[in-house]
């Protein structure tokens, strides 16, 4: 990009101050936050409610580890301990984990990044913050009714049994949150193809963008499966049609065909928008353009599509034909053959790159590590033999947890750290905040890893009581557990703290590359004074030299 066509020059960094009006302070009032349409602070109203929604699942994930400190059912009687994992996962998968990324950052960055002023639908997508948290409220409800003991995935007939509880109240609150996902996907996705400035065409996009786009398809091809599987339960509860209870002639089979159709690609709708972070992370602080950019942005895709075909690898034991499984178990390979592209592409990145270590590159880091462990027991279970020794045991939940908190909630910190300075002008603690991504590394490791000799072992989760020779390793689980919430209380204390205490950030204090980081910080409403025009690819560092250099002569 030459430089008349850059729309904010880069400051000098140590003169840099916060512009007088930016989306933050135009209007204060709570009408204006409750009625806007402007993405970036539907953004921040998406952080705060994951955020309060987090802690919940975080109480409930407390209430679990301290409930196995000991072999016996000494804190939690069996039923009540059945409904404080349920409701933990649900919390977590559809008021946390699925939003987290694509609503927060995607929500404030995509129509910085292509040259927008905004995303296609802005009221569509203040609708959907609406649609979250009204989704939230009934499965609030739903606990403070009494919970759900059936576990996260609903399994029938289990939930489909009228002595059950509020089944029918937290599915409506995830069938309403469903809604806010597709219209969040259907937003990316015009918005991506319609809204893209001049001269930036798709392989001048960030590989932040090709990730998005990706998930927003998952969103909203898969979205709408759950939505009919969930109604057909609260028709079966409410008025006894046959479609999943084997005494009503129903067909519990069929449940899990529907449920996992959907559950496996949300498992790609939050990991894919975390690898998009990790990308613009990793390329920022070793200084290079992503080694492979094209097969990064279509292994993206090809993961999307291959997410659509592997749902039955869920379904080993539960009387699928061996076929079936064969072909599914080959697919589960397949699918694995994009994601190590990543990992692959993200190291050769880094080789011979002026790497520095700042906070969001230890989140990233520690992404790496947490998500190909994740990624490799995930092979293991997609072999038939080995799926059937360690399918309903702590090796589940240790492999789970590893992808989507080690790798999902890594990859949310990572750039939540990389763009808080962009969203609020303002920089953080930095040697806090590398504390914070130590701890929260060795935390996860010391609660998860062990669940892995468990579920060998032969531990089954949702069990309240154990056998007393797995004791030792559930104390360093649940020991763990504590280091861990230490790593993630640590951001919610120093963040808001930075709001108003910490150093102003300057426009680009990372000296990154993307359109985002040539406009103010914070940024303005409309983002944009004038529309820019891309003539370069993305990640190019030695278009950024020389942009800096022309503009430190200029204001010498």
């Amino acid at each position: 990009m030459s430089s008349t066509n850059t729309i904010v020059q880069l400051p000098d960094q140590s003169t840099a101050q916060l512009p007088r009006k930016h989306y933050l302070n135009q209007e204060h009032t709570l009408k204006s936050w409750l009625l806007t349409g402007d993405h970036k602070r539907i953004a921040m109203l998406y952080l705060f409610s994951i955020t309060f929604f987090f802690f919940i699942g975080g109480a409930f994930a407390s209430l679990i580890r301290l409930q196995l400190l000991t072999p016996g059912s000494d804190l939690l009687a069996p039923d009540t301990y059945n409904k404080v994992f349920s409701m933990h996962g649900i919390v977590m998968i559809f008021l946390f984990l699925v939003p987290s990324v694509p609503a927060t950052l995607g929500n404030f960055l995509i129509p910085i990044m292509i040259g927008a002023k905004d995303l296609a639908f802005p009221k569509i997508n203040l609708l959907s913050w609406y649609l979250f948290i009204a989704g939230g409220l009934f499965i609030l409800a739903a606990m403070i009714l009494g919970g759900v003991d059936t576990g996260w995935t609903f399994t029938t007939p289990l939930s489909t049994h009228y002595l059950n509880t509020h089944v029918v109240t937290a599915a409506l609150g995830i069938f309403i949150a469903g809604f806010a996902s597709i219209l969040t996907g259907l937003n990316f996705i015009v918005t991506i193809h319609r809204m893209r400035a001049p001269g930036m065409t798709w392989f001048r996009l960030p590989l932040f963008v090709w990730g998005h786009y990706a998930a927003s398809i998952l969103m909203v091809l898969g979205t709408p499966v759950l939505a009919i599987t969930l109604v057909l339960v609260a028709l079966e509860r409410t008025i006894g049609i046959g479609v999943f209870d084997p005494t009503k002639g129903g067909d519990p089979l069929l449940f899990q065909h529907l449920f996992w159709f959907y559950s496996h690609p949300a498992v790609y709708i939050m990991i894919l928008p975390g690898m998009a972070v990790i990308s613009e992370v990793i390329s920022t602080f070793s200084r290079k353009r992503v080694f492979g950019y094209t097969a990064v942005a279509f292994s993206s895709v090809a993961i999307a599509i291959f997410g659509f075909f592997v749902w039955a690898h869920h379904m080993f034991i539960m009387g699928i034909s061996n076929y079936s499984a064969l072909v599914f178990s080959l697919l589960t390979m397949l699918v694995a053959v994009p994601s190590a592209i990543k990992i692959f592409n993200w190291a050769a990145t880094l080789y011979k790159g002026s790497i520095t270590f700042e906070t969001p590159m230890l989140y990233a880091f520690g992404f790496l590590g947490l998500f190909t462990i994740g990624g490799l027991t995930g092979v293991f279970l997609g072999s038939m033999g080995m799926d059937v020794h360690l399918t309903e045991t702590y090796f589940i939940v240790a492999h789970f947890h590893f992808v989507m908190v080690g790798g999902m909630l890594m990859a949310y910190l990572a750039g939540l750290h990389f763009w808080w300075p962009k969203m609020t002008g303002r920089m953080y603690p930095e040697s806090i905040s590398k504390l914070a991504a130590v701890v929260t590394f060795i935390g996860f490791i010391f609660t998860f890893f062990p669940q892995f000799v468990l579920g060998y072992l032969g531990m089954p989760r949702r069990y309240a009581s154990y056998p007393p020779e797995f004791q030792v390793l559930n104390v360093l689980s649940t020991a763990g557990a504590s280091i861990l919430a230490v790593g993630y209380l640590l951001p919610m204390l120093y963040m808001p703290w930075s709001l108003k205490y910490g150093k102003i950030a300057g426009n680009n204090p990372w000296q990154a590359t993307g359109l985002e980081w040539q406009i103010t910080s914070p940024p303005l409403t409309e983002n944009f004074v004038e529309t820019p025009i891309v003539d370069h690819e993305a990640y190019d560092y030695e278009w950024l030299a020389n942009q800096t250099e022309h503009e430190v002569k200029t204001v010498g």
